[in-house]
């Protein structure tokens, strides 16, 4: 085990652990909400660290990131544990419950990273990488000097002074942004604008994708919908957004999400925002398109190509588009 950051001893031989917005006080013995931390004889450990619940290849686009190195790959790992409670949780073996793991220290991980020859860097997913805190950063530290990138796929919920010392080795994260104020307070047992700080503090120091998964009759009201695009155009036009087709999963049995919900709220977020896709809706378009006159600038099929794209613009038109190619 390794002792965690973010967090004060309090009398009684509690622990006040202040990583992300729940801020757990934790009796010794006790775990915080994530179940991933621990107060052992008044000192807080991550039970998690070098704790390896799943590791794949996986293409960039199914984190889902897709104006970040488009049409490559890179290795995911997870752990477990979530500061989330989500009734609908997509990963909720790795992110509700301890699954089976392996232990794997940072070398090892490096040395995965690098056995594959087109493999970009390291994706911290599935479950929540942000109560994985210490391995991350640790990881992520040695996987920059190694000339590997680090992405983070991320529920956001994270306290500012963490966040900030974790920013300067990330290079692209994809957000999670659930709902409304009722949507945290009720179905994932947080603070909406908690996240939103998250997104804003991020996306001025590293590339941010946001992905919303939309629920019927919990977070599927266009007004709102209306209102989130608006709110993300505010922070930049160009920030990716992936609308994602909910399916029953956990603890939630609802039918799952109308194609043309998401089609709909494709449709209005497009007004604010200049790339705006969905996921989990068999045949739709995935492409990039110009914003300004509409050319294909990445081409999603069979194969991801990046077709009208060069040296920062579209290649008919020379309109900048927010887009990072691979080096080579």
């Amino acid at each position: 085990m390794n002792e965690a950051m973010y967090y004060k001893k309090e009398d009684r031989g509690r622990v006040y652990c202040y990583l992300c917005p729940v801020h757990c006080h934790i009796v010794d013995g006790g775990v915080g909400a994530c179940k991933a931390r621990k107060n052992i004889g008044g000192r807080l450990y991550s039970l998690n660290y070098g704790k390896i619940s799943a590791i794949s290849m996986d293409p960039i686009e199914k984190k889902p990131l897709y104006h970040f190195y488009p049409g490559s790959s890179i290795l995911s790992i997870s752990s477990f544990g979530c500061n989330f409670k989500c009734s609908f949780c997509q990963n909720w073996e790795l992110s509700q419950q301890v699954p089976i793991m392996e232990n794997s220290s940072i070398s090892d991980i490096i040395k995965i990273a690098e056995s594959y020859k087109d493999n970009i860097g390291i994706a911290y997913t599935y479950n929540e990488p942000l109560i994985w805190y210490e391995f991350v950063l640790n990881t992520a530290k040695i996987a920059k000097e190694h000339g590997l990138k680090n992405v983070l796929v991320t529920n956001g919920y994270i306290e500012e002074e963490p966040l900030k010392e974790l920013l300067p080795y990330i290079d692209a994260m994809n957000i999670d942004l659930k709902g409304g104020d009722w949507f945290y307070k009720s179905i994932c047992k947080g603070k909406l604008e908690n996240v939103k700080r998250t997104i804003e503090i991020s996306s001025s120091h590293t590339h941010v994708e946001i992905t919303n998964l939309i629920i019927p009759g919990l977070n599927d009201d266009m007004s709102k919908i209306e209102e989130m695009a608006m709110w993300l155009s505010s922070i930049s036009k160009d920030m990716p957004l992936h609308f994602s087709r909910y399916f029953p999963q956990y603890r939630m049995e609802k039918p799952p999400t109308p194609v043309e919900t998401i089609m709909e709220a494709k449709k209005i977020a497009s007004r604010y925002l200049n790339y705006v896709y969905v996921g989990n809706v068999f045949g739709s378009d995935q492409n990039t398109y110009c914003p300004v006159c509409r050319s294909i600038i990445v081409e999603r099929g069979y194969r991801t190509r990046v077709v009208g794209f060069e040296k920062g613009v579209c290649k008919n038109c020379g309109y900048k588009i927010n887009i990072i190619l691979r080096e080579d």
